[in-house]
């Protein structure tokens, strides 16, 4: 997982002295594109969209919506995989955020 608010951030230090506090945007891997499609199918309240810009929480797979027109090559070395989810948490609930993800992995 990926999220500038956790210490062993990379960014992490940067982030806090640049900051009044961390974002709700999340990355994460999973293990497959098989993983990948049955996340994005079967979430409930979390929105699959091409932009992360609401208050609702959203969800993208930058290799199929944002960063299409780029090489594989060249998302591969950005970090940008096929198995790369962006998460924006929203102003649900968070425990019912949570259950979604658990359940569409379900």
């Amino acid at each position: 997982m990926y999220y500038v608010g956790f210490e062993d951030h990379k960014d992490y230090e940067v982030s806090k002295k640049q900051t009044t506090g961390f974002g709700g945007m999340i990355s994460f891997r999973v293990d497959s594109m098989e993983t990948v499609n049955k996340i994005l199918s079967n979430l409930k309240l979390i929105i699959f969209a091409e932009s992360l810009g609401g208050v609702e929480s959203l969800i993208t797979h930058p290799v199929s919506r944002t960063h299409t027109e780029i090489s594989e090559e060249k998302r591969n070395a950005l970090g940008i995989t096929n198995t790369l989810l962006r998460l924006s948490v929203g102003i649900e609930d968070a425990d019912d955020i949570i259950a979604d993800i658990e359940q569409a992995m379900e």
